[in-house]
């Protein structure tokens, strides 16, 4: 398998951006700054530092929530980084309607990225009337429940195959000084989860209604009702938690602390750096082992118009590298997410990573909340969800109520 993968990367390293005539120093920003996301980071970072130009790295810590208005303020404020990370979807449209952002067609073009570039609704969240404005460099998918092997075998359970079990097994890991569900205090987390729930125990079709197509009646729904008696399980069982940032709840899992964690597959990246290994060390249930369907999100990198000649050069050749073969690999298999070409060989991903290219490949997917919401919908329902798991007093119809107010006036 390591024959194969090095026989992949060699042979990409051929698309690989030529050195840079003008070498230039670019400041990129993003919000990687756990431990697996920033060795996922270095290798961007190495990439580009070999076409002869230099990644100066912005990292923001604090999650997406925090970075993005600085990111934001900064580009209207009128001093741009060259490159900056977001995520798939709304959430630089704004930037981009300014005429803040820049252009990238003529490097997509050239490279195919409309031909290599899968699912090709990847692209599409990059496309506004027409143009490219962003070069994808993952999917990540939100649909995973993270399993310590070590903490079911302390209760003397076994380790659930699916969310029901889960939840059945919850008062053995309790008894056995062991908290159920990480879930940390970002409010993203909280909605993310939910949002899980949703198309774990709904389906993908209410999912789309309710995102998608925003009916406002699925969401008040007997559908949304049991999302809402599940997540109110999901609060139950995290209580006790006691961590804010998402990889610190990954870390309570990694030294099984916590039986399980609803989260993206970037966790992965976190159970690598801790040493542990896919099915003997920790369980992963793709669409909380209910149904497995995975959403295709992720991150991209955006480039703000710049007046320096050299340096939006520069930002070409990042555009390029990024994309390219051999950085798509290297990238992702540290990142823990599946590469945004479909003509790259993952023959050393682990079992995890195996199952989403499994579902990928059979065409199990929905887009992303964040590409299906403008960021202030987004930002509504964080805050509501933010709310829910730390108030037991706001019951589960009062906030599925709130819930459907969103979703009617969702843009």
């Amino acid at each position: 398998m390591k024959i194969r993968l090095m026989a992949a990367m060699l042979a990409a390293t051929a698309v690989l951006p030529f050195a840079a005539a003008n070498a230039t120093d670019l400041e990129v920003t993003h919000w990687w700054t756990s431990g697996g996301e920033a060795a996922a980071v270095a290798e961007l970072a190495k990439a580009f530092d070999a076409t002869g130009n230099k990644w100066v790295d912005g990292a923001i810590a604090g999650s997406g929530a925090t970075a993005r208005p600085i990111m934001i303020s900064r580009i209207t404020g009128g001093d741009p980084m060259a490159a900056t990370q977001f995520n798939h979807g709304r959430q630089a449209e704004e930037l981009v309607e300014a005429g803040l952002m820049r252009d990238l067609t003529d490097v997509a073009t050239k490279e195919n990225w409309k031909e290599v570039i899968k699912p090709s609704s990847l692209l599409d969240s990059c496309t506004i009337d027409g143009k490219i404005y962003c070069a994808p460099v993952n999917i990540h998918s939100w649909q995973w429940l993270w399993l310590s092997n070590a903490a079911f075998e302390k209760a003397g359970v076994a380790v659930p195959k699916n969310w029901d079990e889960f939840v059945a097994a919850a008062p053995a890991l309790e008894k056995a000084g062991i908290v159920p569900l990480a879930i940390g205090g970002q409010a993203w987390q909280a909605a993310g989860a939910f949002d899980v729930l949703m198309v774990a125990i709904a389906g993908k079709d209410v999912y789309q209604k309710v995102f998608g197509e925003k009916d406002a009646d699925v969401a008040a729904g007997p559908d949304i009702a049991k999302v809402f008696k599940a997540a109110d399980d999901a609060r139950r069982m995290s209580k006790g938690t006691n961590v804010q940032d998402w990889n610190q709840a990954t870390n309570m899992v990694i030294t099984g602390k916590a039986g399980g964690q609803i989260m993206g597959d970037w966790a992965q990246g976190e159970f690598a750096l801790a040493g542990q290994t896919a099915g003997k060390d920790y369980t992963c249930l793709p669409g909380l082992g209910v149904n497995e369907i995975i959403s295709t999100g992720g991150d991209a990198f955006y480039f703000p118009l710049l007046k320096d000649e050299e340096k939006s050069k520069a930002q070409e050749v990042l555009a390029s590298t990024l994309v390219s073969p051999v950085v798509q690999v290297a990238f992702n298999l540290k990142k823990g997410s599946l590469p945004v070409r479909g003509d790259v060989d993952l023959a050393a991903a682990n079992d995890c990573m195996k199952k989403g290219l499994d579902i990928l490949a059979k065409g199990n997917v929905i887009e992303g909340t964040d590409q299906l919401l403008s960021a202030d919908s987004q930002k509504q329902k964080e805050d509501l969800f933010s709310e829910f798991f730390a108030n037991p007093s706001l019951t589960a119809e009062d906030a599925q109520k709130r819930f459907a107010e969103i979703i009617a006036s969702a843009e």
